[in-house]
């Protein structure tokens, strides 16, 4: 292991790596600072670019951007009242009052203090499971694997959404999806409707930049267009304050972190969820928790410590199963295979040094964030009056471009429309898009595990769970499904709340 991150050590700290990660750490910057662009969509608009590059830089890309992003969607929350990214609005209150009482500096220090130490917490912990995790999964059968994917399904529909049944109905659009093409065990053209085209099935990444960039663009196009201005203040000292916090709410910044971490491991959850879970821990069992939401800086440094570290959590079920822990990670395995370096316990056998090359720049990353954050913090007023009639343009040729580079086809340009208008009409009425992606990534694996299982055990579905770890993934599955279905049963019924056929 120690020759291997010695390799890893000297493929990242390649001139060529290091600008890459340079230019991603700006642009991740920049894009989640403006709000309404997301983490998500900052890498989706990434990844045709990574398409020319070798796979350490283009996994350091998306590394680095997603990082960057999720912290300074934290900018226009605190100046404007106005989260960059979902993650950053669970404690968008705190850190805005602290600007009306003149103290911007203080609440962006606070975030960007915390994200650091939060990162690199959860960055530690991915070094140190991850290959232990694989180690142990190396024994994992096809059945194994098979409860595995229906866990990550599971969970991201009856943990990772508030709205269960439509997550279950976008995660079965998400499957259908898969099924389209011969990339199945059978080798049987399915659902082509005769298109040459749809035989290698829904290209990925076209689908996820017209989903995640496209669909916000049309967002815009019915938006009044009004971009919020704010007025130019001169930032204080950004770190003045940040030892003495850090020394007064040392439990808050491990508990963020180590929540955070976990919820990242739980496929479909994300810094989203990682960030609203530890701000209601946070007040929970917080000695004032009467001053949440008047500038309290408690609750402002578990959840920014949370929603950093989730990202690393993320990426440990995507390397060691191939199941994304949220969005981003589900980008990162595209771009993972797209590089021939398919998820799963064997890619720490097979490209060992890449694996810790990844390790290495989410530490860079989160140490580079400091100086670049500080920057992005001094400049931010202007950043943010960049107007959205000229910005939204921009992205869309962006997303047009790289769609058609990807195989050169005005095809693929039409497939990132058409899900752009898909996930348009989805949200706009409730439905989450990430069970989407997440059904069109794991529905080929679940589909090959369960032919797989099934011929092992000639057809019996005794076969699923008659070893000792398949039947505890089973029985784990089941729980969660059965717990989620008695939990909304017995939730009292709330006479605003539209009934299950008016969904």
């Amino acid at each position: 292991m120690l020759d291997a991150y010695v390799t890893a050590l000297g493929m990242v700290l390649d001139p060529y790596v290091l600008a890459v990660i340079t230019a991603s750490a700006i642009y991740g910057l920049v894009v989640g600072c403006i709000p309404g662009l997301s983490a998500t969509m900052a890498t989706a608009l990434l990844v045709p670019l990574t398409f020319f590059m070798p796979p350490v830089p283009a996994i350091a890309a998306i590394v680095t951007t997603s990082t960057m992003a999720i912290f300074s969607g934290d900018i226009p929350g605190c100046l404007l009242r106005i989260p960059g990214t979902p993650a950053s609005a669970a404690y968008v209150d705190d850190s805005y009052q602290m600007t009306l009482r003149g103290e911007p500096e203080l609440a962006l220090g606070i975030g960007l203090w915390f994200s650091v130490l939060g990162g690199l917490f959860g960055t530690a912990v991915m070094m140190a499971a991850s290959p232990a995790i694989a180690d142990f999964a190396l024994g994992f059968g096809s059945v194994e694997f098979f409860w595995i994917v229906m866990l990550g399904l599971g969970g991201a529909v009856f943990i990772g959404s508030s709205t269960p049944l439509k997550a279950c109905i976008a995660l079965l659009i998400g499957l259908m999806i898969s099924l389209v093409g011969m990339n199945n065990p059978a080798g049987q053209p399915r659902f082509t409707f005769d298109s040459t085209e749809m035989l290698g099935g829904v290209s990925l990444i076209p689908m996820m930049v017209g989903m995640f960039a496209c669909s916000e663009v049309m967002r815009h196009m019915i938006s009044d267009g009004s971009a919020p201005q704010i007025v130019i203040k001169k930032m204080g000292p950004i770190f003045a304050n940040m030892w003495r916090l850090t020394k007064q709410y040392p439990w808050q910044l491990i508990r963020g972190s180590a929540l955070g971490t976990v919820v990242g491991i739980q496929p479909g959850s994300g810094a989203d969820m990682a960030a609203w879970m530890s701000y209601a821990m946070s007040k929970r069992f917080s000695k004032t928790p009467e001053k949440f939401g008047t500038g309290h800086p408690e609750g402002l440094i578990e959840a920014g410590a949370s929603n950093n570290s989730s990202l690393a959590g993320a990426w440990i079920p995507a390397l060691v199963f191939g199941i994304p822990g949220d969005s981003i990670t589900a980008i990162a395995i595209g771009v993972l295979m797209m590089k021939n370096m398919a998820p799963g316990p064997t890619i720490f056998v097979n490209n060992p040094e890449n694996v810790y090359a990844l390790f290495l720049v989410f530490v860079i990353a989160n140490l580079l964030m400091l100086p670049l954050g500080w920057a992005i913090i001094k400049v931010a007023s202007r950043v943010l009056q960049v107007p959205r009639r000229i910005l939204m343009p921009i992205i869309l040729l962006f997303a047009i471009v790289g769609s058609y580079a990807i195989n050169n086809s005005l095809f693929d340009v039409g497939l990132m429309l058409a899900f752009g208008a898909l996930a348009f009409v989805l949200e706009e009425n409730g439905f989450p898009v990430a069970p989407v992606i997440l059904g069109v990534v794991l529905g080929p694996l679940l589909e090959e595990y369960f032919i797989n299982s099934m011929i092992k055990s000639d057809g019996s579905l005794i076969g699923l769970v008659n070893r000792p770890i398949a039947a505890v993934l089973a029985a784990v599955t089941v729980g969660i499904i059965a717990w989620t279905i008695i939990a909304s049963l017995r939730a009292p019924k709330d006479p605003a709340r539209p009934m299950p056929q008016d969904l």
